[in-house]
């Protein structure tokens, strides 16, 4: 059981094309957004769709692979951890970030069929 303490599966669609930097001591590291929809049906019987968005982050070989593949619309399963981080914004208030850190990820649709 200790395996599954903070992980995360994922499955969606990139909201933006991955961003990538690298740092002088050569680490890269990956960002980008997905979203997750799932749908239900109301009291009278609507469809209503509800999508989350939630902030990826890579690092090192697997951050260079999705900079490679994760293209805006691609649909990608992700496995990872959540992590949640805070800072102080230029005018010194406090933001909070909560990240899923991905340590394995897979594209699902052909990177040529991508629909954006």
């Amino acid at each position: 059981m200790k395996n599954l303490i903070n992980r995360v599966q994922l499955i969606g669609h990139l909201g933006k094309d991955v961003e990538t930097h690298e740092f002088s001591a050569g680490k890269k590291i990956a960002k980008a957004t997905m979203a997750t929809t799932e749908s239900y049906y109301n009291k009278d019987g609507d469809r209503v769709e509800n999508t989350d968005w939630h902030n990826l982050v890579a690092w090192g070989k697997t951050a260079e692979l999705m900079a490679n593949l994760g293209t805006k619309g691609a649909k990608i399963a992700i496995s990872g951890k959540i992590s949640n981080r805070s800072y102080e914004d230029k005018s010194g208030i406090k933001k909070y970030v909560t990240e899923v850190i991905v340590d394995e990820f897979m594209l699902m649709t052909p990177k040529n069929k991508v629909p954006f």
